[in-house]
Formats: C-alpha cells, sequence, structure tokens
C-alpha cells in the first residue's frame, strides 16, 4: 500500500475502488490493519463508548484525542490519519484552528473530522485557508444525540433528506476533502456519491459509497448490542489479521454492506 493522501482517495473514487476504512485508537492496531489493507485509519471519539465504557462521545476531551491520535501516528506507516475534534472543541472557528492545529502538531493527525452541515462552514473554510485538510459527517451526529432524540437514522422524510444534499454540496464547497455519511438511507448515500467530487464514507448507509468505515470493535465482535449496520468478521476460525483483511475483501467486493445491514 503506498501513502495514502487526499489525492489518492480521490482517484480511487474516480476509478470506483471502494476505500475501506476503519476506527482506531492505538499503536499496535494501527500496524495491523495497515499491514491488511486499510487505507484510513479514522482516530474517533467512538473511544469514549468502546474504550472509556461512557455511553456516549460526549464526555471525550481534546487531551485524550490527541494522545490516542499520538499512539495510533506512532504505529502508522502510509495510511491516513484523521482524528475528531471533540464535543465543544469547535463551537466557533478560532477555537476550531487551535484545536486542529493541537490535533496535528501534538497528535499527528493529517485531516480533522468534525460534524454538523450550515452551522461549520466558515469553520471548515478557515481550516482549510490554514492548509487543515478537513473530513464532514453528516446524517447521525453521535455529538447531537441528545438533541436527535438518541441514535436514529436520519434523512428518512423529502425535507430532512434535501437538507443533507444542500448541507454535503456546502461542505464540498467550503472546502470539505472527505466525507462521512452515517445512518442515512441507502437512496439518499447513492444520490450524494454521484453529486460530490470528494470521497462518500457510509456507516450504515447503504453499499453504494465510495467506501466504508466502520468502528474497529463492532467489526471484532466486541461490542455486546452492535448497531445493525455492523457486521461481526472475527469469527469462522479467524484471528485478528484475518478478520481485518475479510472486511477489507468484503468493501473491496462491495459484499458489505448487504441487504440486511443496509436501510433504503
Amino acid at each position: 500500500m503506498s501513502n495514502c493522501t487526499s489525492a489518492s482517495l480521490r482517484q480511487m473514487k474516480a476509478q470506483g475502488e471502494p476505500i475501506p476504512c476503519l476506527t482506531c485508537y492505538d499503536a499496535s492496531f494501527a500496524r495491523l490493519l495497515e499491514a491488511a489493507g486499510v487505507p484510513v485509519l479514522l482516530v474517533g471519539d467512538s473511544l469514549g463508548m468502546v474504550v472509556q465504557g461512557w455511553e456516549s462521545t460526549l464526555p471525550v476531551t481534546l487531551d485524550q484525542m490527541i494522545y490516542h491520535s499520538a499512539c495510533v501516528a506512532r504505529g502508522r506507516r502510509q495510511a491516513l490519519l484523521v482524528a475528531d475534534l471533540p464535543f465543544l472543541t469547535y463551537s466557533d472557528p478560532k477555537q476550531a484552528l487551535k484545536s486542529a492545529a493541537r490535533l496535528l502538531q501534538e497528535g499527528g493527525a493529517q485531516m480533522v473530522k468534525l460534524e454538523g452541515g450550515f452551522s461549520v462552514l466558515e469553520t471548515v473554510q478557515l481550516l482549510t485557508d490554514w492548509g487543515i485538510p478537513v473530513c464532514g459527517h453528516l446524517g447521525l451526529l453521535p455529538q447531537s444525540v441528545h438533541r436527535l432524540g438518541g441514535y436514529r437514522y436520519q434523512g428518512r422524510d423529502a425535507a430532512s433528506a434535501q437538507r443533507i444534499r444542500e448541507e454535503a454540496l456546502a461542505l464540498q464547497e467550503a472546502g470539505a476533502e472527505l466525507l462521512i455519511l452515517e445512518c442515512v438511507p441507502a437512496d439518499l448515500a447513492r444520490s450524494l456519491r454521484a453529486a460530490l467530487s470528494i470521497p462518500v464514507i457510509g456507516i450504515g448507509a447503504g453499499p453504494d459509497c465510495d467506501g466504508q468505515i466502520l468502528v474497529l470493535y463492532d467489526l471484532l465482535g466486541l461490542n455486546p448490542h452492535p448497531p445493525r449496520f455492523s457486521r461481526v468478521f472475527l469469527q469462522g476460525g479467524r484471528d485478528l489479521a484475518g478478520a481485518v483483511r475479510a472486511y477489507v475483501e468484503a468493501v473491496q467486493s462491495r459484499t458489505f454492506p448487504g441487504p440486511e445491514e443496509t436501510r433504503y
């Protein structure tokens, strides 16, 4: 695997080559995932739930994200390292710039991810102007779980789907280089993949995105209550590396997600 960059991800999209992505929180797994062929590692604030044991991502701090990002950075060599900006660390553009700078300088991140659409456009533009690559995140926004009333699918009616479309296009125009779509209908994800020039990575968004991402612990079957869009790959006598390779192959062959893991 050669060095993964924003440019190489765009090339994969242009060539119709599916992009397998996974969350990662430490150096050992960074080495394992990269060796198995995962080109994008996301240090997600999901660590608050799967590592720290909280019920949401909200308690995760910027210092904790920097710590885990630095761990992953020491294990990776060629995969693109994306790190989440945690809750209320980007409530205004200037704060976001300081937070993102720390993730890059101290945490070794190469791109930062933030949640939201119209509300973060000025922030995305400022980060981009200062040379910080940005990944957007639309659909289900875990940092807004209390406002949303739980972990619910988004964009299921015409008005909310149209808003997500408009926000996706606006994020791209503001400079976002990647977009994660979480828990939206497959037909909405398919239309956005066609409308955007940047890669669209799905999680619970059907099989027709440019790539897929899962929380690593869901892939390994360590979540006692996994989301319906996930699949356990650590079975059938596979070791950890084999489970990750099986995931990569399933994404590349577009057999994951399948019908049972897709909501239309």
